[in-house]
């Protein structure tokens, strides 16, 4: 399953991209991650780090842990993510920033199989809304974080 959402947000680029690459902090506004710890950070270049991250997340009665290796790349505002271990066939995901004149393009790109078709056959029906609510829960963040607007000084 392939699916990409594209948001315009009144934040930075910066703001954005460091919100969302604070991994260890998913379970205090995604309400489906029940936990989720992080290790092996690490410099991999100029601006460019990369951790594992392992997360128990819950819906309704499906309950699974996966493992992930998060790449963030600030100075080109992307994260990327991919698969370590867990019910996936296969799994990446890409988080880009870009400026906008009303401040940033948000696009978030998601890519997956289960290897059960059970689980598989479960998300499927409600894939696109699923998507969009997890968009929305790091929207919300945004305005506790950063309020509603209007930008920073100097922004985009």
């Amino acid at each position: 399953m392939r699916h990409s959402l594209t948001r315009i947000l009144p934040y930075t680029p910066g703001q954005l991209f460091d919100l969302v690459g604070d991994v260890d902090r998913y379970p205090q506004f995604v309400p489906w991650i029940n936990r989720l710890r992080s290790w092996n950070r690490r410099e991999a270049g100029a601006g460019i780090t990369t951790l594992d991250a392992e997360a128990d997340v819950g819906f309704s009665i499906v309950h699974e842990r996966f493992a992930t290796r998060v790449r963030l790349d600030a100075p080109a505002r992307r994260i990327d993510v991919e698969l370590l271990s867990g019910p996936f066939r296969r799994l990446t995901n890409r988080w880009t920033f870009k400026p906008h004149e009303r401040g940033c393009e948000l696009t978030f790109e998601i890519d997956f199989e289960f290897k059960s078709r059970l689980l598989q056959g479960l998300l499927a029906a409600n894939f696109n809304r699923a998507v969009a609510r997890l968009v929305a829960c790091f929207e919300d963040r945004a305005r506790v974080l950063y309020g509603r607007g209007p930008l920073p000084e100097g922004a985009p």
